[in-house]
């Protein structure tokens, strides 16, 4: 898992919509994730903020989708949980 102080923090994730459950892998610097949510209208961005978010343990506002947001393959960022989120 990687650390979180200070600056924010650039993760590589890969998703897999319309998952029959929900779940995450962390391998080599890079975070997989499936997601039970159709990727239709940000259903499937939204899913994997909230998803991101719980794994790590702060707030979804902290996260933020960076590149990728039609595809499977994103770039997320997330907020330092000592600095206010942008």
């Amino acid at each position: 898992m990687p650390s979180l102080d200070g600056p924010p923090v650039r993760l590589q994730v890969t998703v897999h919509p319309r998952a029959s459950r929900e779940r995450l892998r962390w391998e080599g610097g890079e975070l997989e994730l499936w997601l039970c949510a159709p990727p239709v209208e940000g259903a499937a961005n939204a899913a994997c903020r909230r998803l991101v978010a719980a794994w790590l343990g702060v707030a979804p506002s902290r996260v933020r989708l960076v590149a990728g947001l039609r595809g499977r393959r994103k770039l997320v960022e997330i907020a330092a949980p000592g600095r206010p989120a942008r």
